[in-house]
This record gives C-alpha cells, structure tokens and sequence, in this order.
C-alpha cells in the first residue's frame, strides 16, 4: 500500500511540477498566448487524454477484468459511465470560468473572475491526477510484470507534457486580467495540485479495494473523455484557423500513443 502511494505521489507530483514550470512562463512574457497557440495547446491536450483513455486505461481495465475472470467489458462500460457522471456533476455544481468567455458555468457564486477561471482549469486536472495514480496503482499490484511500471511512466510523460502550456494557459490570462506576476504564477501553479491530491486519494481507495481496480481505471477514462468532449475539443476549434486545434488533437493523441505503447 504505502509503495502505490509512494510511486502515485511521485506520478502526480512530476505533472503537477510541469504544470508549475509552465505557469512560470508569466515570469518570461508579457503577453498572453495567442489564439492560434491556445487552439493549438488546447488540441494536444485533448489528444493526449483520449489515447491516454483509450490505452492506459480502458485497455488495462479489460484486461485485469479478463484475468480475474470475469465479464471484460462490464466494469469498461459500468465505470466510463459513472466517471462521466462525475465529471457532469461537478461541471454542473462547481462555478467556474472558460477563458474567452464571459458568463461563468455552474452554480451562481460571487466568486472573482480570476478564481473562476482556474477553477475551469481545475475540473480536468482531476480526471488526470486519478489517471496517473491509478496507473501507478496497478503497477504495482502485478510487481511480475515490469511493462506496467513502464505504461505508467508514460502516462506520467504525457500528462506532464501537456500540462506544462496548460500552466502557462492560467498564468498569462491571470496576468492579463491585473494581476501581479508572483500571484497569477502561484494561481496557475496552484490549478495543478489538484492532480497530486486525487492522483493519491484514489490511489488509497484502490489499493483496499483491488478487485474493483477496473472500474477505477475506466472511471477515470469516463472523465477525461467528458471533459475532452464537453470543453478541449470545442474550445480548440473555436473560431477562424480551427484546423489548428485539430491538429494539435491528432499531435497529442500519436505522442500518447507511441509513449504509452513503445514504453508499456
């Protein structure tokens, strides 16, 4: 137990470290990313999640399921069903703000701008922290086969790559809305820790529960798919030059792809 949590820990901590060295960018520039950029970054991280999904977490889930003997597609659809829920509900109770945009989602509050908008931020950090540990978790459950240890490295890779424009993507625009550099770092910073947090608290429910240890990793497939669907994919094709963001999905998806089958 203390090992999954020990090598979920390190996982999330390695993204949650990218995305602060990407929120440390406010420090470089001046200016916000542009449009073209966004769409693009936006794109690659709506890439990486859906091979991630699809790779290193229903595939694993089907089969752990196989091996236990049981029904492989069940706890597939069953748990990418309820992560999907999950991801709705808090998409539809937590208020938070899309950038570009200028009417706050989720239940009204009096929250500020800026805290709106890394809340937005943070609703798909979540699906991503519980992807890493749970990938870390299943590692080491089956110490006798070190291709695992080394899928979940990808993952961790993958995830850490995209998240690094994804701090800079809260940083710059909190700049830009007024604030001080040194605040809108440790906000953009700060959007990532999320990760750190879910990545080991799910971790602690798996490792007592291992045979349902399929459902988690389809749960946590269920919510990146919705959050992909629900708000990367749109926003990466908002606008003129929305090709871009197309072909930062199809960037992100074959890093992903080659990471997660050439290292696991």
């Amino acid at each position: 137990m203390n090992q999954a949590i020990g090598f979920a820990a390190m996982g999330t901590g390695f993204t949650f470290f990218m995305t602060v060295l990407g929120a440390g960018v406010v420090f470089i520039f001046k200016r916000n990313m542009g449009m073209n950029i966004q769409r693009a970054f936006l794109g690659f991280a709506a890439g990486v999640m859906m091979a991630a999904s699809v790779w290193s977490l229903l595939l694993p889930a089907i089969d752990e399921t196989e091996s236990m003997g049981g029904i492989p597609w069940i706890p597939a659809a069953g748990g990418f069903v309820l992560g999907g829920i999950f991801l709705y509900m808090l998409d539809f109770l937590m208020p938070h703000l899309h950038l570009g945009e200028g009417k706050p989602e989720g239940m009204r509050s009096s929250l500020r701008r800026t805290t709106l908008l890394v809340l937005a931020v943070t609703l798909h950090n979540i699906p991503e922290g519980m992807a890493v540990g749970l990938a870390f978790a299943m590692a080491v459950q089956h110490p006798e086969d070190p291709a695992l240890y080394a899928a979940a490295l990808a993952l961790a890779v993958g995830i850490g790559i995209q998240n690094f424009p994804e701090g800079a993507a809260i940083s710059l625009p909190l700049r830009q809305e007024g604030m001080s550099r040194r605040r809108a770092f440790a906000m953009g910073s700060l959007s990532g820790i999320v990760e750190l947090i879910f990545g080991v608290g799910i971790t602690l429910i798996a490792v007592q529960i291992t045979p349902y240890m399929p459902w988690f990793l389809a749960f946590a497939a269920g919510a990146m798919i919705y959050v992909v669907v629900e708000e990367l994919i749109p926003e990466a094709n908002e606008g003129e030059h929305s090709n871009l963001g197309t072909i930062g999905v199809m960037t992100g998806f074959l890093i992903m792809m080659v990471l997660d089958v050439a290292l696991g």
